[in-house]
């Protein structure tokens, strides 16, 4: 697309121009690409990431990257998997280092689908969404920069943002016109810089970091663990701290402390060689010895946390990634973060420039994703705080891996069992949740209904949707409930129906209602709804919604032409029978039921947004009640007057 230019040269036109072609650039980049966007992506790097740079994708990440089909291009590159986190500190003569424990990287009582940390080259990674992105026509145009913006929806409404780009060697230029602007080019973002948004640093820069990649020949027995810190003693006037992550192709990349603002001579401009680091990794592993066969990457850096201010303030330009927040490297939740900042991003500007919701809803990927940031430093500073007072017993991290105190009278234990849960939550990404909003309705939400949020349900509104195993019904196939819908932009609907012979007369209810033209359902029908092939199994009525029916009962007992309503049976593919035992709820019959706390007998309707993140629960009744609370909660968003009352029996 295109429109005339002052000079007569025209300007071509883009939903969204995206700045970096790191994580955070590349997930939006994907999403928007893959929903039919025209995506204009630049980086000034010649070519991906070729050393360095973030490489962990916790469990939470994996989850999604499998839900987008790109987990198997990862696994390809057979990366590092740590299950297990090692803790090693001076032993009583102060003269070597010893384990002093180690714990689960995701223990049990955390319900993952994948229980380890996967570690691999941020190159493949991005390798793997640039190949993607070429699929669905979108080149990473390199090296180039941007040089100037300006968002003016007075002189433009449908396309406000104006875009000068050029290439690094400043011989080429190019101005271009979207409607979204979209800065994710790292911690020293232009974007950020000339939208005067300021970093608001949550602590000075504290340490200065070696970070070497390489391989490397040594007897330290957990090279191949995850070694959350090596507390170095005092010793002369040297003291210092080292993080091992295992990597592919038998490489280790190593944290090493150089420099600490407990230092004498603190300088957080202090520099080192990879020779000198080396040298300092030796002294730290005493009694073991190590030598590198080869440094693949070495770089110096300064950590300091920060966050911006802002995050949009047009909702036009948006920021995302390490432009907005930086973290220490030593949870590994830089990437993730980023990954979830944009799609985050991404399926809300789906839902506004589908017509499905106002632009107001723009507004919560700040208030969403800045809080996120905030419980992450927040977290960070007290984990740090906790564990410098003094290193965890063995006997206080077996405790806490089995999710109880190690003395339940001591308090000081109890703090280290709730902080170690905490830590396992939020570096796994199951702990990362949003507070109550428009498309977050919490208990204390003061909805019409009384239907909202039933009594006894373990799903929390602005979490992961919880992880459950069924029976697809028509073909007996045993699936992940969770994963049956692709990442494709769509409200995802659970119909959580119970015993069928009790909510026979509630599902006929819901489907009438759900028929209705003015519902929240009825509303958003495809233009091509008539054309719709008959083995479209997603998107078969609106592009906004997949509905799936789930029963309490054996699928050999389920008959879809009987026992499912016509409305609900054109997601054939989405039928499912709850019979499949979970060791977390071993008693149970209906064991997803049960571990979302939903009434076996009569079930309930669960919104999960596009994201995977819950949005409400409703109870599900006879009578229009259940589409009635449905409706309240899409219209919070929705650019349609959704009718309050509908279709009763």
């Amino acid at each position: 697309m295109t429109e005339p230019a002052v000079e007569g040269k025209p300007f071509q036109l883009y939903d969204i121009v995206i700045v970096g072609a790191g994580p955070v650039g590349l997930m939006l980049s994907t999403c928007l690409a893959r929903w039919g966007y025209r995506v204009k992506h630049v980086d000034n790097r010649p070519e991906p990431t070729k050393t360095g740079r973030a490489d962990g994708i916790q469990p939470r990440s994996l989850d999604l990257l499998r839900n987008m089909g790109l987990k198997t291009g990862l696994m390809a590159h057979k990366p590092a998997r740590v299950y297990e986190v090692a803790f090693w500190n001076p032993d009583k003569s102060g003269n070597d280092i010893v384990r002093t424990g180690t714990w689960a990287s995701c223990p049990k009582f955390i319900d993952a689908r994948y229980p380890f940390t996967t570690l691999l080259h941020q190159g493949h990674i991005e390798n793997v969404f640039i190949n993607d992105l070429e699929k669905n026509g979108v080149l990473i145009q390199r090296p180039w920069t941007i040089t100037h913006f300006e968002s003016d929806e007075q002189e433009n409404p449908e396309y406000p943002v104006r875009v000068e780009l050029k290439h690094v060697d400043g011989t080429t230029t190019e101005t271009v016109r979207a409607k979204y602007l979209f800065g994710g080019e790292g911690s020293r973002s232009f974007v950020r810089r000339l939208l005067n948004i300021q970093v608001k640093h949550i602590d000075p820069i504290q340490h200065v970091w070696g970070v070497m990649d390489g391989v490397v020949k040594t007897d330290f027995p957990d090279i191949k663990v995850r070694d959350p810190e090596f507390l170095q003693w005092t010793c002369d006037c040297h003291h210092g701290s080292i993080m091992v992550i295992p990597r592919e192709d038998n490489m280790v990349r190593l944290y090493i402390q150089i420099a600490s603002s407990e230092e004498p001579d603190w300088n957080p401009r202090k520099t080192a060689t990879s020779e000198e680091v080396q040298e300092t990794a030796k002294k730290i592993l005493h009694p073991y010895t190590i030598d590198w066969e080869r440094v693949e990457w070495y770089s110096v850096y300064p950590i300091g946390q920060g966050i911006s201010d802002r995050y949009s303030l047009d909702q036009r330009v948006f920021l995302g990634g390490d432009a907005c927040h930086t973290h220490s490297p030593k949870a590994g939740q830089g990437m993730n973060t980023a990954f979830l900042d944009a799609l985050n991003l991404a399926w809300k500007i789906h839902a506004v420039e589908g017509g499905f919701a106002h632009r107001d809803l723009l507004k919560t990927y700040e208030t969403e994703r800045k809080g996120v940031a905030e419980s992450l430093l927040d977290f960070d500073n007290r984990y740090a705080k906790l564990f410098s007072q003094r290193p965890p017993a063995a006997k206080e991290v077996e405790a806490a891996t089995e999710g109880c105190p190690a003395n339940r009278g001591e308090a000081e234990e109890d703090d280290f069992v709730k902080m170690f849960k905490e830590s396992c939550e939020f570096t796994s990404g199951y702990g990362v949740a949003y507070g109550p909003n428009e498309v977050n309705w919490s208990v204390n939400h003061q909805a019409n209904s009384t239907l909202i949020h039933p009594e006894g349900t373990k799903l929390r509104t602005g979490h992961i949707f919880i992880n459950s195993d069924v029976t697809r019904v028509v073909d007996a196939n045993v699936v992940h409930l969770e994963q049956e819908i692709p990442l494709n932009g769509s409200f995802r609907i659970f119909v959580f129906a119970g015993n069928p012979a009790v909510t026979h007369t509630a599902l006929q209810d819901l489907a009438n209602g759900l028929g209705a033209e003015r519902s929240f359902y009825g509303a958003y029908a495809r233009k091509d709804v008539d054309t719709v092939s008959h083995h479209e199994r997603h998107n078969p009525h609106s592009l906004f919604f997949t509905i799936c029916t789930i029963f309490a009962a054996k699928r050999s007992s389920i008959e879809i032409s009987k026992d499912v309503p016509r409305l609900l049976a054109r997601y054939r593919d989405h039928i499912y029978a709850d019979d499949i035992w979970d060791r977390r709820v071993p008693n149970s019959r209906a064991s997803a039921h049960a571990k979302m706390g939903l009434d076996e007998e009569r079930g309930a309707v669960v919104v999960v947004r596009p994201d995977g993140y819950v949005g409400v629960i409703v109870s599900l009744v006879e009578g229009s009640g259940t589409v009635n609370a449905l409706n309240e909660y899409f219209s919070a968003f929705c650019s349609k007057n959704l009718v309050a009352g509908t279709s009763q029996l």
